[in-house]
């Protein structure tokens, strides 16, 4: 049975830093827009929209650079997941455009936990659908160093205390118009957890990178 949720857009942000450098944090802040035109790419503007992306370090069962289809097109937090990462930080506060957020969405506990395949309907027609988690790294903890400089150590901390509370990466199903405050619709589908039996004499198959040397 499907689980149905309302939230409320917090924040829609569009990162539009591509000419900054990699290592620069200002590359991964977002900007918060009253309106976000959405199409099958992302969000107009941002740069992480399109159709395809390269392969990187989160995709190792690809080469390196391969042209792979962009299923990380945007990403979504809540403030609850971001107070409670603050707090484990021992900070005051975190920006969904310090981490580089495209959408923040009150009023959905353990957002970071929407299961692949949760839709979020908007009222202008836009309908995005979640990929996974988006699994934390040190950079958006250059972030807060920057905002934060007295404290230290908050590159290094910030994977393990954003672990499950990061939010999720999503891609575009229909495309439209997003606001904030728009109401959303959220519908969680029935969930499964894969296991094999106990007797199973399945071979479990191990996915090597092309041009990796399984290890023995």
């Amino acid at each position: 049975m499907t689980l149905t949720l309302m939230g409320v857009v917090d924040k829609a942000l569009v990162a539009s830093n591509t000419g900054a450098v990699e290592d620069d944090a200002l590359a991964l802040v977002s900007i918060a827009q009253s309106t976000v035109e959405v199409t099958l790419e992302g969000f107009v503007g941002d740069k992480h929209a399109g159709m395809t992306a390269r392969a990187t370090t989160r995709t190792p069962h690809y080469p390196l650079n391969a042209v792979i289809r962009n299923s990380r097109q945007l990403s979504i937090v809540s403030p609850d997941d971001l107070a409670m990462v603050a707090n484990r930080l021992a900070i005051a506060r975190i920006l969904p455009e310090w981490l580089g957020a495209n959408l923040s969405i009150d009023r959905i506990p353990r957002l970071t936990s929407l299961p692949p395949a949760t839709r979020l309907y908007f009222p202008n027609d836009a309908v995005l659908v979640v990929e996974g988690e988006n699994l934390p790294c040190a950079f958006p903890g250059k972030v807060l160093e920057q905002q934060y400089p007295a404290i230290r150590g908050l590159a290094s901390r910030f994977p393990k205390a954003a672990f499950h509370h990061r939010g999720v990466v999503a891609w575009v199903e229909r495309a439209g118009m997003i606001s904030q405050s728009d109401e959303v619709v959220i519908q969680v589908p029935t969930q499964a957890i894969y296991s094999l039996p106990s007797d199973s004499a399945a071979p479990v198959a191990v996915c090597v990178p092309r041009g990796a040397v399984p290890l023995a």
